[in-house]
């Protein structure tokens, strides 16, 4: 089937600070923005009334502007809190969809946070923790088995284990 361009279609459109590509299916175009799946996609496509089979430069200003507010405002629009990829921020509390292309200062505050309280994503994504690679060999000899943990935390672990044995 051959695919007919309307007069008034875009080639690319800009949502959130990134081109997309205005011949793919709107459904599928919206992913190329960071931090938008196909299901996230999916839901604020359904709150807007869009047709997922139109083409993403098919759209008109207006329900380009009714996705871009949907997709900043999720909580508005009754997306629930458990779909949202910023879930229960530490400082605030609040639950939001935290997006990389507007700001990714954001994104920085978060991997800090993560970073002091030595939780492993943060470490490691840092290049702040070094890993150690412990291979235990399981019976027969049937292969290796690794298992790899963050010396930060192993750190933290005997230290704690130090201080409760000078307690009692």
């Amino acid at each position: 089937m051959s695919f007919l361009i309307p007069k008034m279609f875009q080639h690319i459109l800009r949502f959130l600070n990134t081109n997309i590509d205005g011949r793919r299916k709107i459904a599928f175009a919206i992913t190329a923005i960071k931090s938008v799946g196909c299901r996230y996609a999916h839901v604020v496509l359904g709150k807007a009334d869009i047709d997922l089979t139109k083409r993403a430069g098919e759209l008109t200003e207006h329900e380009v502007e009714r996705v871009v507010t949907i997709m900043q405002n999720p909580r508005q629009y009754k997306i629930p809190d458990w779909f949202l990829n910023r879930q229960k921020d530490i400082k605030d509390g609040k639950y939001s969809q935290a997006w990389l292309t507007v700001s990714t200062t954001n994104s920085v505050k978060i991997l800090r946070g993560s970073k002091r309280s030595r939780l492993r994503e943060g470490c490691v994504t840092s290049g702040a923790c070094v890993s150690e690679v412990s291979t235990q060999r399981p019976p027969m000899h049937s292969g290796c088995v690794q298992e790899v943990t963050c010396l930060a935390q192993l750190f933290v672990n005997k230290t704690l284990c130090i201080k409760e044995k000078k307690k009692s």
